[in-house]
């Protein structure tokens, strides 16, 4: 997935929170999803965040304890890059893949995942290396428990 790059003006949620708004629609530029976990920079400080509705567009949050925080206020000029975080549909293994294809709100609750998560149930899975008759056994089993919407086996 490639990065997006460009310039917000930080805001201030009703909360009170620092708001980067973001100039494009997640799900036209990576994808349908009912949540984007990015990773990036802010001012060139790393960040982590979940892109989130935000008035007519999007956004993300910066916590009081994020690097990218560090000197920034409302109405400042920032240079953002996001990419996408953790393995994507098009990263998955061919069998993978199509099973989640195959059961979409198994593939939506898993692309909703956070990279933790995910890259769990995909190591739990590749694990069977020396068995590879396991290796269909743990994919349906992982779709079931996408289906149930358990996070992790």
């Amino acid at each position: 997935m490639r990065s997006e790059r460009f310039d917000s003006t930080v805001a201030v949620t009703r909360g009170g929170k620092l708001l980067v708004p973001v100039p494009f629609d997640p799900d036209r530029v990576w994808g349908a999803k009912p949540r984007h976990h990015v990773s990036g920079t802010v001012n060139g400080a790393r960040v982590r965040a979940v892109l989130e509705p935000a008035g007519d567009g999007f956004g993300f949050t910066l916590g009081a304890k994020s690097p990218a925080a560090c000197g920034v206020a409302a109405g400042d000029r920032v240079a953002v890059e996001l990419a996408p975080e953790g393995p994507q549909r098009e990263d998955l293994a061919e069998d993978v893949a199509a099973a989640l294809a195959a059961e979409p709100g198994a593939g939506a609750f898993f692309d909703s995942l956070a990279q933790f998560y995910r890259r769990g149930y995909l190591r739990w899975i590749d694990a069977t290396k020396r068995r590879p008759d396991k290796r269909a056994e743990r994919i349906a089993e992982m779709i079931e428990l996408l289906k149930a919407g358990k996070k992790q086996r």
